[in-house]
């Protein structure tokens, strides 16, 4: 398939600059693919569309403010930083901007105290280099004291209080993303409280969200794209309670492409039942789902309005189809939805 089957007019005004003022007060377009047909409503009425046989499930990873700011010492050059992962103790695979400035021994201080620094240790892949941090106190202390949320470059904007709050979701838990799990961000506790007291599943999984969320796809023939690895973690209590509701007949809504790729990279045949089900555990992934792809575990999907090309789009294409996923975003620019990750929501059941 070519990359350019994935692609839509997005005027530039749909791009959603800041969250709703309320989280639940989001717009939602329900799509239901058995008959094409479409509602607009507001995120507070999902749980309308939910059962209480159906299984929830949200990825609980929690956002670094992983944007730093710093200066080069002994030239004082200004410096960016976005720390991508941990490697190990205080070592990080980072991005850095002016990349092809900094070398190996270079150091960069991220406060007037000197206080906290990296010291460049060594080049990564794609132009990433390895850093290890000298601190005094506790890392995670002073990233949350001088680092800033890593909003997406379409984000035209710069960081501000808001950001540290709603670009997390309610329920996040596990630190170690570099993007948010959008599709959560519309979710308010009492909304959740209101699922349990339905009767309706809530299970949380742990994917965190690399850097390649932010990065295009080069290629014309998309099958030619190679995804970039993500850690994730299912726990034995979140895959009973996952499969529970496979074998009883019930449906896994996933809440965001992340929980999608995490729950389709955790599918395992089980010849008893003679059902997919889902393994616990902790693993690596670096699924490609596009249009082709047999769902394995998920039966219905929340999520934002995604780029246009990107590996987002072409997921959901898989779920449903191109043509009708392409339709629908028609529809979304022509009724003046918002866009991308501070935008509305889209349910397809």
């Amino acid at each position: 398939m070519h990359i350019n089957d994935f692609d839509y007019e997005l005027p530039k005004e749909l791009i959603a600059q800041t969250p709703a003022k309320e989280r639940d007060k989001s717009r939602l377009m329900v799509v239901h693919r058995q008959d094409g047909a479409i509602e607009h409503k507001h995120f507070y009425d999902i749980l309308d569309y939910l059962k209480p046989t159906d299984c929830l499930v949200l990825n609980n990873s929690k956002v670094l403010p992983a944007r730093l700011f710093g200066v080069k010492e002994g030239t004082g050059a200004k410096v960016e930083f976005l720390l991508i992962k941990r490697i190990e103790g205080d070592l990080w695979e980072t991005m850095v901007k002016p990349g092809k400035r900094m070398k190996i021994g270079d150091v960069v201080s991220f406060s007037d105290e000197k206080l906290f620094r990296a010291h460049l240790k060594d080049y990564g892949e794609d132009g990433t280099r390895i850093v290890e941090f000298e601190y005094e106190g506790i890392f995670m202390e002073r990233l949350e004291e001088l680092g800033q949320m890593p909003l997406p470059p379409y984000i035209e904007r710069g960081n501000n209080n808001q950001d540290k709050e709603r670009y997390q979701t309610v329920y996040c838990k596990e630190e170690g993303s570099v993007a948010a799990p959008t599709a959560g961000l519309h979710f308010t506790k009492e909304l959740l409280e209101e699922a349990v007291r339905r009767g309706i599943k809530v299970v949380y999984v742990t994917l965190h969200v690399g850097i390649g969320t932010f990065r295009p796809v080069k290629v014309e023939n998309i099958e030619e794209h190679h995804m970039h690895f993500e850690e994730y973690e299912i726990s034995k209590e979140a895959a009973d309670s996952i499969n529970q509701t496979i074998k009883a007949g019930g449906r896994i809504v996933s809440v965001g492409t992340t929980s999608t790729r995490t729950l389709e990279s955790a599918a395992a045949w089980d010849e008893e039942s003679g059902r997919w089900l889902v393994a616990p555990g902790h693993g690596s992934t670096g699924i490609f789902i596009y249009p082709g792809y047999e769902f394995k575990i998920i039966k219905a999907l929340i999520t934002n309005f995604h780029l246009p090309k990107s590996t987002l789009l072409m997921l959901i294409s898989a779920l449903y189809n191109r043509e009708d996923i392409l339709r629908v975003y028609k529809i979304a620019v022509d009724e003046k939805y918002r866009f991308f990750s501070y935008g509305d929501a889209m349910y397809i059941e």
